[in-house]
């Protein structure tokens, strides 16, 4: 006996039919990941920080590294209890988290509340809240999911063109502390409004045109365990070496183009400026094409142009201008379109259904990549003097990703045990 999919005509989106009413959902999930997206704005306070507390660079970058660190953590945690407690709830209440996180770090007064506060409880409330708006981009753009999840993510990786300006002209204004505390109060006020608006569309809901094609004669299957998946796996070990090498690429792309390149401060920065406008365009563009395409395909593209970024990066030298934005622009490009890519696979080879407890166990691919990344390319630059040798490692590992896409980013790999069958 089928069950007939609910009739798109008598479903609402703020007030409107369903098929038009559910692009609204796009700008406001843009606008919950802006607000997350401020996390990479900590240069802005981080100056004012150190100077008030009297704090080493070293030790004033902390709270940032533990909130990236929370983030990824949390996101698995949280993608479990989504379905359990509801989209909604589930953004109210990292609303408040991530809010109360700026709040308090107005409070602190040494570099140890500001970890606690900022790094922590800020990152934890990231991490709560960052799936949500994907998860209802993806439910209700079935036949679109990686262009929705493309342009939802998209407010991320812009957050820093808007909330870096708005923070700077605060501290300006009124100082470093009230800052934080204007901005956690604000989080909390949008994002908590915006909640309201989170709401998942009915089990089997589909767009009116697309009702006929969702009777397939040979039904999609999904592994029931995603551990005993090869595509698992794959996924998780080439998220893992993409979020290496992009967020690599941007911690090092002001020294590398000061130290080799030879530019001005200010040269430098305008140029990171320039690579965050790749990092973000990417995004709905690789969804769009994750969409189109097999995945598998899509990443192997993103690999290969990481190596060809690779290649003239290695050999860029002093005023070598165009070189060195070509290389950084592409580098920045990949990261943005596997924080794409990455949900959008994840929809593909496993049940849209378990979506945030799947996507959240694969999120920790960022976590691990970005914080070895990091670790390793500090580590060549003291031993070497220079971080040319970076590249050379991200080569290498492009060239490791094209193998393992090649093997296990498809649906036959999808099953460790059909295959042993």
């Amino acid at each position: 006996m089928s069950i007939t999919p609910p009739n798109s005509s008598t479903i609402t989106v703020l007030g409107r039919p369903a098929e038009k009413g559910r692009w609204s959902l796009i700008p406001l999930g843009m606008t919950i990941l802006l607000c997350l997206g401020t996390v990479y704005s900590w240069s802005i306070f981080r100056i004012p920080l150190q100077n008030e507390l009297g704090i080493s660079a070293t030790q004033s970058i902390l709270p940032f590294t533990v909130a990236l660190v929370f983030y990824a953590a949390t996101m698995p945690i949280a993608g479990f209890y989504i379905p359990r407690i509801g989209t909604r709830a589930t953004t109210a209440i990292g609303a408040i988290v991530v809010g109360l996180g700026y709040i308090l770090a107005s409070f602190a007064n040494d570099v140890g509340g500001l970890v606690l506060t900022y790094g922590v409880i800020s990152g934890v409330g990231i991490g709560i809240v960052y799936g949500v708006p994907l998860m209802v981009a993806s439910r209700w753009f079935p036949e679109k999911k990686g262009l929705a999840v493309g342009l939802t993510v998209l407010g991320f990786g812009l957050s820093p063109f808007i909330t870096a300006p708005l923070a700077n002209r605060l501290i300006s204004a009124y100082e470093v502390r009230p800052t934080l505390r204007v901005l956690g109060i604000a989080f909390i006020a949008i994002i908590l409004v915006i909640a309201l608006t989170m709401k998942l569309p009915p089990k089997g809901w589909q767009p009116q045109q697309d009702l006929e094609a969702s009777h397939q004669i040979f039904p999609i299957t999904y592994p029931t365990n995603i551990f005993k998946s090869g595509s698992f796996y794959g996924l998780w070990f080439c998220y893992a070496i993409a979020t290496f090498i992009g967020l690599s690429a941007i911690g090092i792309s002001s020294p590398v183009g000061q130290e080799i390149i030879e530019l001005d401060s200010t040269t430098a920065a305008q140029s990171v400026s320039l690579f965050a406008v790749f990092n973000g365009v990417s995004r709905p563009l690789f969804g769009w094409l994750t969409d189109r395409f097999k995945p598998q395909k899509v990443a192997i593209f993103s690999y290969v142009l990481i190596l060809v970024a690779c290649i003239v990066a290695i050999d860029a030298q002093a005023g070598q201008l165009v070189n060195y934005l070509f290389a950084f622009s592409l580098l920045w490009f990949c990261l943005g379109g596997w924080l794409a890519m990455a949900p959008t696979m994840t929809l593909h080879f496993f049940n849209p259904d378990d979506y945030a407890q799947n996507y959240g166990i694969i999120f920790t691919a960022y976590g691990v990549g970005g914080l070895i990344g990091t670790l390793v390319t500090g580590r060549i630059r003291d031993l070497f003097g220079t971080y040319n040798y970076v590249f050379y490692l991200m080569a290498l590992l492009a060239i490791v990703g094209i193998v393992v896409c090649s093997l296990f980013l498809k649906r036959g790999s999808a099953s460790v045990d059909s295959v042993s069958n």
